[in-house]
């Protein structure tokens, strides 16, 4: 059984600045007839500090490649995250394989409290004011999923509720013209 991350709203990277972290970077190998074959397994996080955060997987032989790779990976998959000023719009408990992540919002000042994967991909997304919690698995890879998936299911709260109660909003880049 196969998991995939399937995320709705990705994004065009190409007129954006984008900041590559490596996130982790693997030795792993493959036992051959001849001895064993080395390769490297690299975790990346691209994003822009303003609400745009992907992340990518690459592996080769060399250490540059597998890097380079997980990187133009993690540009293809990006996504917007709603953001309630410096922070998220309200809690959540996201499950990604093992990997549990806890996100919580957190008053101005109070900075990112998060450890490991969790902090590098929520600071590319450009969230200043965070609270997390990792609760399952410690594994890179499926905790930094958990968090991307939980960061682009938020939703603003306030275009939530005017959709429950019947109100059209409309967008803010239309102009009324008066009828002469």
């Amino acid at each position: 059984m196969t998991k995939k991350l399937v995320i709705k709203n990705r994004i065009d990277p190409s007129e954006m600045v984008l900041n590559d972290k490596l996130i982790y970077l693997n030795r792993v190998s493959k036992v051959v007839k001849g001895g064993k074959r080395l390769s490297f397994s690299a975790l990346v996080v691209a994003g822009d500090g303003n609400g745009h955060v992907g992340i990518g997987t690459g592996k080769s032989a060399e250490v540059p490649d597998a890097i380079n790779k997980a990187g133009a990976v993690a540009r293809k998959s990006l996504v917007k995250i709603k953001l309630s000023g410096t922070t998220i719009p309200y809690e959540t408990v996201v499950k990604y394989g093992a990997a549990k992540v806890l996100l919580k919002p957190a008053s101005p000042g109070t900075g990112i409290i998060a450890g490991g994967s969790v902090r590098a991909v929520v600071e590319a997304a450009g969230i200043k004011d965070i609270l997390t919690k990792s609760l399952g698995s410690a594994n890179k890879t499926n905790v930094a999923k958990a968090t991307l998936l939980g960061l682009s299911q938020l939703k603003n709260t306030r275009e939530q509720v005017s959709r429950r109660k019947g109100f059209i909003t409309e967008p803010k880049d239309t102009q009324e013209v008066a009828d002469v």
